[in-house]
């Protein structure tokens, strides 16, 4: 489940991604800048993650690498993406920490490094 997250997400599918998550999921997420929180599928995915830190002007170019594993009861994806943004390329990388309920995400932590440019 985890490295279909990373692909809907480097395809930036919001039906895709919203139909892994529970709606009422409990969500949390760091950035370099801001700590965010939802406890709902749509605003998680329409308002933060495609609303906010992958606007249209940031587009997701290239899954690079996406690898996973357990950590006791919790699964964890890693995964880098590059991003074109109007102010050049970037490579990002998160780290998704999940547990499920009913086959969907019911919890799930994000950490990541920012956009980091290229050279």
């Amino acid at each position: 489940m985890g490295e279909q997250f990373a692909r809907a997400l480097a395809y930036k599918d919001p039906a895709c991604l919203k139909a892994l998550m529970k709606p009422d999921g409990d969500f949390r997420a760091l950035t370099p800048s801001k700590a965010w929180e939802a406890n709902d599928a749509d605003e998680m995915v329409d308002e933060i993650i495609l609303g906010t830190w992958f606007d249209p002007e940031r587009q997701i170019t290239e899954l690079l690498a996406a690898d996973n594993d357990r950590v006791g009861s919790i699964e964890r994806v890693g995964y880098r993406f590059m991003v074109h943004r109007p102010d050049g390329e970037f490579i990002i990388k998160q780290q998704a920490y999940y547990s499920t309920e009913d086959d969907k995400i019911s919890w799930l932590r994000i950490m990541w490094t920012g956009f980091l440019p290229l050279g």
